[in-house]
């Protein structure tokens, strides 16, 4: 049976400017101008107060997992993928993301720092995924 291909992220006028950042090796977030709050996923209104004035930042990529489930059962394109890690990361900017989690060798924790790195998939496509961080200039 042959391989499904993968699903491409839509890129529209929100979120084209992030997924621009990706290919260029930058997380980006959107700032509101009407109450300073960061805003994740990309939109055209702030969910925090309804201002249209959206701009984007560049993120630290940095963050920490709040949740992760490991998957072991894949299906269609991803099906060759398992065992893969799936986390929610709260970065250090107050927004929380998807992703997944590589470079993990024994495993992730709840409170672990991440940091973020960008994946080049097969077909072009470039994704944040975050990976251990082994120790912060704070020492931490």
């Amino acid at each position: 049976m042959a391989m499904q291909p993968k699903p491409i992220p839509i890129q529209d006028t929100d979120s084209s400017p992030f997924w621009k950042g990706c290919r260029q090796g930058v997380l980006r977030i959107q700032l509101c101008e009407g109450c300073g709050r960061h805003v994740f996923y990309p939109r055209s209104v702030c969910p925090h107060c309804m201002s249209e004035s959206l701009v984007w930042i560049n993120a630290k990529g940095v963050g920490t997992v709040y949740t992760y489930t490991v998957v072991h059962r894949g299906f269609g394109p991803f099906q060759d993928e398992v065992p893969f890690t799936m986390a929610l990361v709260d970065l250090d900017e107050g927004v929380r993301m998807m992703t997944r989690i590589v470079d993990a060798g024994d495993g992730i924790h709840i409170g672990d720092r991440v940091e973020v790195v960008f994946c080049e998939r097969d077909d072009g496509v470039v994704l944040p995924y975050f990976r251990p961080v082994l120790i912060e200039a704070n020492g931490r």
